[in-house]
């Protein structure tokens, strides 16, 4: 018995390595045989084969063969379905098909199995059809439910798969995230979103106080962009609920994030108008400030708004006191006073009071101690500056802090002039954690090597160092000014792609897109081998997609980072929004 086994497992791998080579009628010889000698163990391959050379009488035979030997095995009426359908004899296919649909029994699991048997054979509408069907034979709307979202989102059904969710969701509202990453996944624009926010306008006049509708409202307005609506929806149910403002301070968040700014404030501002007593009003407080920063920072401002918005900080820390709660609005003042208003005496008191404020999470103190370094360094105190980053260093070994702080000691020895020091420091960092910190590291190394290389002071480097500290200050008067003299002192210098991209760089930190365009084209154009030429070429298609809304041209350089420069940091990101801009689907 065994011995024919093995013989039997012999020439079934004969008759898979004839079909692989396109040898199927000598497969079909080899696999008639074994059906013979052992019917129904080798049928699948025999009809299969049968069907791939449209022999399709035998196959219907040796079907309705089995199907007279086993008239309760629905695996073979659906497989003779196969048979008719591949034949183009479809309605002899429905025929049989919509026959066990109305023999269905009332048993779960024989209606589970044979709409398993239709998904095995890749007939998702009958397995669809089987479970529809099971629900009525049942008598409960409820039944099947996992298994037709899992069908509908596989066959990419919008209409049904939303209908489904919406009419499972009241009964299981946890089951909401799943809901929008399943919508997120198949639907393909506003056409597909505007449906759900019909049919979620729909029930929810039916149902007001349906909450799980209003938030899934609230999630579609977002991903179309309408902040304020978005906004609006959640006000409404808030002021409905006389809560404690919680959900709006989340979607005031992820406002923030997507720069809706303006929602963002006015929901806050909601949150503050509830009262003291609520234990968001100092967050949401924090947060408005926060946000009207960004807001203001983000765009064109006048020295003005900078002033309002630093005696918006001051008022807070009057009102609140300096503590472990405030810390981090400290901690946002003197960045503002530092980078902004250039008030480096006053940031630095601040951030001096805040690192000793008593209590404060570990990684926020750290975060002050840096700011407080990169003060102590731009109001010409680099050793106070080096003290502080090595602490910082030595207290988080083994994380991103330290990288980050070991980084900003090897920036400091950089500004100073002291490459070697530098260089030592850069080295290691190479092979940080962090990609982002590892590839800046590098940048700067081979900046270093490149400009001391055939002169060992570094003289154009270390006037290339101070304007890089002037843009680091945000200081761009004296950072060009700087700049401009390096080509007097020395005309011979190898800096002039370094001195483009910090120009670009001084344009971008003003908001000037339009005119940073040209000096980073001139990047990529007469330096395509130097050191920033990838990094020039992705900013222009983040400035063309981002700042000027040329969609067309941003595709043109996400590409170019895509064929000219294969092992730039930068491929994955410009190989996705490129996709994302030629209008590829999400899983393709």
């Amino acid at each position: 018995m065994s011995s024919r086994l093995f013989a039997q497992d012999n020439e079934l791998q004969l008759a898979k390595q004839y079909n692989t080579n396109g040898e199927p009628q000598k497969a079909l010889e080899i696999y008639q045989k074994l059906y013979k000698q052992d019917n129904e163990a080798y049928y699948s391959y025999y009809i299969n084969t049968l069907l791939s050379l449209k022999k399709f009488d035998d196959a219907e035979s040796a079907t309705k063969k089995l199907i007279r030997k086993h008239p309760q095995a629905h695996e073979y009426q659906i497989l003779l379905g196969t048979v008719y359908t591949q034949q183009g004899n479809l309605n002899k296919a429905d025929a049989i098909y919509d026959g066990l649909i109305q023999n269905l029994p009332a048993d779960r699991n024989e209606i589970a199995m044979l709409a398993g048997q239709f998904y095995q054979s890749a007939n998702l509408e009958y397995a669809i059809k089987i479970f529809l069907q099971g629900r009525k034979v049942l008598n409960n709307n409820d039944a099947f439910t996992y298994e037709l979202l899992n069908l509908y989102r596989f066959k990419r059904d919008k209409a049904a798969l939303t209908k489904e969710y919406l009419n499972f969701l009241p009964s299981n509202p946890d089951f909401i995230t799943q809901a929008e990453n399943a919508f997120a996944n198949v639907y393909e624009g506003d056409a597909d979103y505007n449906m759900l926010k019909g049919a979620l306008l729909r029930r929810i006049q039916k149902d007001p106080q349906q909450i799980v509708y209003t938030n899934l409202l609230t999630w579609q307005y977002m991903q179309q962009k309408e902040f304020d609506l978005a906004l609006n929806q959640e006000l409404a149910m808030s002021r409905r609920q006389n809560d404690d403002g919680n959900s709006i301070y989340e979607l005031c968040r992820t406002l923030t994030t997507n720069e809706a700014y303006d929602a963002a404030i006015r929901g806050y501002e909601y949150i503050i108008s509830k009262g003291k007593t609520l234990p968001l009003y100092i967050p949401a407080k924090i947060e408005l400030i926060n946000t009207k920063n960004l807001k203001i920072t983000s765009g064109k401002y006048l020295p003005a708004d900078l002033l309002g918005l630093e005696q918006d900080y001051t008022d807070l820390l009057t009102e609140f006191g300096r503590n472990t709660n405030t810390v981090f609005a400290m901690q946002k003042l003197a960045q503002l006073q530092a980078f902004k208003l250039h008030k480096f005496n006053d940031a630095q008191k601040l951030l001096e009071d805040a690192v000793n404020v008593p209590n404060i999470r570990p990684e926020l103190l750290a975060s002050c101690k840096l700011d407080l370094g990169d003060v102590y360094l731009i109001n010409n105190q680099p050793w106070e500056a080096t003290l502080l980053y090595s602490q910082v260093e030595k207290d988080f070994p083994n994380t991103d802090i330290n990288q980050d702080a070991k980084f900003r000691n090897a920036k400091l020895a950089y500004y100073t002039g002291d490459f070697t020091w530098a260089k030592g420091q850069l080295d290691v960092l190479k092979a940080a954690t962090s990609q982002l910190i590892a590839n800046d590291a590098l940048n700067l190394q081979l900046l270093i090597d490149d400009n001391t290389a055939g002169d060992s002071t570094g003289g154009a480097l270390k006037i290339y160092a101070r304007a890089d500290l002037h843009i680091f200050a945000e200081q761009p008067d004296k950072a060009v000014i700087t700049l401009d003299s390096i080509d007097k002192k020395f005309p011979n210098n190898s800096l002039s792609d370094d001195i483009l991209m910090s120009k670009s760089r001084i344009l971008i930190q003003q908001k000037n897109y339009t005119n940073a365009v040209p000096l980073l084209k001139k990047i990529a154009d007469e330096h395509p081998n130097d050191l920033w030429a990838d990094d020039a070429v992705f900013m222009l298609g983040d400035i063309y997609e981002n700042r000027l809304a040329d969609k067309a041209s941003a595709q043109v350089w996400y590409q170019k980072i895509i064929t000219n420069y294969p092992g730039s940091l930068w491929i994955n990101e410009a190989r996705k929004r490129f996709r994302t801009l030629r209008g590829d689907k999400p899983d393709s």
